[in-house]
């Protein structure tokens, strides 16, 4: 019953800072490390990663029909767009695919602990308090994906293919991408929205091979369990994210993950101290 709240409060977790540029693998490790569900290091590893796909169903669900090009209620031009959206997300997922397929395990047997990932909330945070006020007095060059071109989805896929480092945080790295290149708060999040589709399709994917699919009854229970809390959660906070950029910045997103960040060096600290 307990480890049952543990995967009801990690796939909450999960929901909220998928979307939200703070980084979800800070978030879970943190929350791993505090809750310590007994299940095992490589059902856990492989869970962190899974449950996304709960998270990526929200963004299917509530763009379903921006994203689906054989829609009857779409002109020829609107469908034009929506095949010209999904090449546009193609290109921009080539570095982190090749680069993921190459170098995922090595990446995360370097990073994939609490001092590299603290950095790297630390980084991208003060990242975004830079950015966003560089840009307080600009005007963006692109609010609409249909205006992304070709060395922009280059920049923005090679700043997702950053977020490879545990803590970067996908979206935190896309949207801080898209943002240095003069795309909108709205753009720059709803073309990450779309990015994610395939990346953690593939990761997800990926990860199932790696554990060997050899789940236990209750180990896949956990699982879906998981994927539903993060696919609720998702919904609000997809929703509460794109209410939010409307009338404010992402500078708080910054300050969060600088103190996120501090409060993962000071809790690593406190447990090497006491054993």
């Amino acid at each position: 019953m307990l480890d049952i709240l543990k995967v009801i409060i990690l796939g909450i977790v999960e929901g909220i800072t998928e979307w939200l540029p703070v980084s979800s693998t800070g978030h879970l490790i943190l929350m791993g490390s505090l809750l310590q569900p007994g299940l095992s290091d490589a059902f856990m590893e492989m869970f962190n990663v899974v449950i996304q796909l709960g998270a990526i169903m929200a963004v299917v669900v509530l763009y379903f029909d921006k994203l689906y090009p054989f829609s009857k209620k779409k002109s020829k031009k609107q469908k034009m767009l929506t095949w010209q959206m999904w090449i546009k997300v193609a290109i921009a997922s080539v570095p982190a695919a090749v680069i993921g397929l190459i170098f995922n395990d090595y990446l995360d047997a370097i990073f994939y602990r609490p001092l590299p990932v603290a950095i790297m909330l630390i980084v991208y945070g003060v990242l975004f308090i830079i950015i966003e006020e560089k840009n307080k007095k600009t005007e963006p060059k692109v609010t609409k994906i249909s205006q992304l071109t070709l060395k922009m989805l280059i920049w923005i896929g090679v700043f997702q293919m950053l977020a490879l480092i545990p803590g970067t945080s996908r979206s935190g790295a896309t949207i801080v991408g898209a943002l240095m290149i003069g795309v909108s708060r709205e753009c720059a999040a709803e073309f990450t929205f779309f990015l994610a589709i395939p990346v953690m399709f593939g990761a997800s994917f990926l990860k199932l091979l790696k554990f060997g699919m050899a789940f236990t009854f209750s180990e896949f229970g956990f699982l879906m369990l998981g994927c539903i809390i993060s696919f609720g959660v998702s919904v609000l906070a997809i929703k509460f994210l794109m209410g939010y950029i409307k009338k404010h910045d992402f500078k708080v997103f910054g300050y969060y993950r600088i103190a996120l960040g501090a409060l993962i060096i000071i809790v690593s600290i406190a447990r090497m101290i006491l054993g």
